[in-house]
């Protein structure tokens, strides 16, 4: 009983932090880690958006600044 409520007490303190996976600041990967969704394909959405909307870049940087480290 004990592991299941400390299993369910770490999925709820789940925190959005940057990843150790980094490629650049490590937001695409905190957020792949949070979202439970593979960091490629968030690398792939900035970029799309950087490309279609001029927006990803800055909103990457914003992230890059708010998202605690480990």
């Amino acid at each position: 009983m004990q592991d299941y409520i400390l299993y369910l007490n770490t999925e709820l303190m789940k925190r959005l932090t940057k990843s150790v996976d980094r490629k650049i600041f490590g937001v695409c990967g905190g957020l792949g880690e949070y979202f439970d969704i593979d960091p490629t394909l968030l690398r792939i959405a900035f970029l799309v958006a950087l490309i279609i909307f001029g927006s990803g870049l800055l909103l990457y940087l914003i992230l890059a600044l708010v998202m605690p480290d480990r």
